[in-house]
């Protein structure tokens, strides 16, 4: 039985337990986004997918109360969390990697900047995201749930109440001035 309307309403009372329901209910199609949004890293650079719905959870469960209005509203919002571990964990990686600012010299520089890293493409596009969501907040949102998130159309349109059709336009809109704002 789908009960996910009424724990949503729970939820946003501040029901724990129904939070905890809810997100166990949803725990599958969180972890196909999960997976989605994780696929194009080779295995053990960034993380795994499980790794990513707890961090998820965590985050969720920082503050007991939900604002998600419908089933699609939350899945916005665990996309958006989504991105949000992912480019924590990201910076984090860096930091490591790098040494915590410490200025390493390399026997040729020029070719490892010329190398972009993975999560450094995913830094470039969360901050260009950021700028196009200052602009255009909807096509931010698509590239959000497309991007991060792995969503498919149609689960876009569903969560953002527009049509199929206006989820494809907005993304080449958006993926078009993404493109233009990472260009070199």
């Amino acid at each position: 039985m789908n009960d996910t309307p009424s724990l949503l309403d729970r939820a946003r009372t501040g029901d724990r337990l129904a939070f905890d329901e809810l997100f166990q209910q949803l725990y599958p199609e969180l972890k196909r986004m999960a997976h989605a949004r994780l696929a194009g890293h080779r295995p053990g650079t960034l993380m795994e997918t499980t790794v990513l719905l707890h961090e998820c959870w965590l985050r969720f469960s920082e503050s007991w109360r939900l604002a998600a209005a419908d089933r699609g509203h939350f899945m916005a919002y665990s996309a958006r969390v989504m991105r949000s571990v992912v480019v924590d964990a990201v910076r984090a990686s860096q930091r490591e990697r790098r040494g915590g600012g410490v200025a390493h010299v390399t026997l040729d520089s020029a070719l490892v900047e010329a190398l972009a890293l993975p999560e450094d493409e995913v830094l470039d596009i969360d901050g260009a995201l950021a700028d196009l969501a200052a602009l255009e907040p909807r096509l931010a949102q698509v590239v959000e749930m497309r991007y991060f998130a792995g969503m498919k159309e149609a689960e876009v349109a569903q969560a953002l109440g527009i049509s199929e059709r206006t989820v494809r336009r907005d993304w080449e809109k958006a993926r078009m001035l993404l493109a233009d704002a990472l260009r070199p």
